[in-house]
């Protein structure tokens, strides 16, 4: 993991960044709506994959959605895996969309 990344909230963009060394290496597209975050995209450049900044990214948007008392509807593949892994934020996932992150067994 890349100590010196950072998460901004660029609401300008509808986008979490992650910042690394002053570069944009990834984003999480968010669209407000009705009390809740919609997640429909996250993407690292390829030449930051495989450091962490992926789920540091969608942890720091989470994070957000929390504070802001927002719900989250996750639609992108890679949050909706993150929340499987992550337990601790199922309880931002509006109720209509649980099973979108809800493990099988």
């Amino acid at each position: 993991m890349s100590a010196g990344a950072r998460v901004v909230d660029n609401p300008a963009a509808s986008r979490y960044e992650i910042i690394v060394d002053g570069v944009v290496a990834g984003f999480a597209q968010y669209r407000l709506r009705d009390g809740s975050m919609v997640l429909p995209h996250t993407e690292v450049r390829d030449e930051f994959e495989g450091r962490g900044l992926g789920g540091r990214l969608v942890g720091g948007a989470l994070d957000g959605a929390r504070a802001a008392g927002l719900r989250v509807v996750p639609l992108c593949s890679f949050v909706a895996y993150y929340i499987q892994r992550h337990p601790e934020y199922r309880d931002l996932v509006d109720d209509d969309y649980r099973d979108l992150v809800d493990t099988p067994g």
